[in-house]
């Protein structure tokens, strides 16, 4: 192979392809540093360069895409319960740690379990 008369393709366009490259990586280093996130999953940045050349072989279009797959969030649960109130009417309460109204061991009372009241009768 013949030495390469060129400069690194990351440093044309102004330096613009080599800014693209460090954004990705830095959502990537961002989602890593997540603690939503799971620290074993696999990133990615994937660079895509296209090139088109005219018909004389003389000019050479470039187009470089630079994508970073990122780990998901961490699912969020919680539990439900679904009951019927005094009358029929279906209700979903969220399962609370603890007693409404009872203290917690910071001082802080137990809010009541947020309600969704949905369509139908309870039979």
């Amino acid at each position: 192979m013949s030495k390469k008369n060129y400069d690194s393709i990351l440093r044309m366009a102004r330096g613009a392809i080599e800014e693209r490259v460090d954004y990705e990586m830095d959502r990537v280093m961002t989602n890593i540093l997540d603690p939503n996130t799971k620290a074993a999953q696999k990133r990615k940045i994937t660079l895509s360069i296209e090139l088109m050349l005219d018909e004389e072989r003389q000019q050479i279009q470039v187009s470089v895409t630079a994508k970073s797959t990122l780990a998901p969030t961490n699912p969020v649960t919680t539990s439900l319960y679904v009951t019927g109130d005094k009358n029929g009417e279906l209700t979903v309460v969220e399962a609370i740690p603890q007693i409404p109204g009872q203290l917690q061991m910071d001082g802080e009372e137990q809010e009541p379990p947020k309600l969704l009241k949905l369509s139908g009768a309870v039979s």
